[in-house]
């Protein structure tokens, strides 16, 4: 349970700042910059999101620094992650998936993508760097 519950608040986090962001970088950041630069510019302002909140998550909700709980904790997250982008998201924007795959720039959608990996294995990430600081 503590997984599940870990991976519900990691995304939850995430989510929400990804919300926030996502609009700042749709109403006023996009329009000046085009797309392909405004959404390339939010990945690092994510990232650091994404180290926060997996590392406040692990410390709030005492996920054990093994690699089953960490990538659990990450795949959760990712599963949610995914539920919201191809149900909520497409939804309130009134696309396909196939029209949403082919609306993304190749570019930002392939970091995006990547961004994505990096959100589900950070978890697992942190419990070695942290193993590693232990032994030492």
């Amino acid at each position: 349970m503590r997984v599940l519950e870990a991976g519900a608040l990691y995304f939850s986090l995430v989510f929400a700042a990804g919300f926030v962001l996502g609009a700042i970088r749709t109403l006023w950041v996009a329009p000046r910059i085009g797309t392909r630069i405004s959404e390339l510019a939010e990945i690092p302002l994510i990232l650091v999101v994404i180290f926060l909140a997996s590392r406040w998550t692990v410390e709030l909700v005492k996920v054990p620094y093994t690699p089953p709980f960490r990538l659990g904790m990450g795949c959760v997250a990712l599963i949610l992650m995914l539920i919201a982008e191809f149900g909520f998201v497409l939804w309130i924007r009134g696309l396909t998936v196939s029209d949403y795959i082919a609306t993304r720039d190749p570019v930002s959608g392939t970091v995006y993508y990547l961004t994505l990996v990096v959100f589900a294995i950070v978890p697992f990430l942190d419990s070695t760097l942290n193993a590693a600081r232990r032994t030492q």
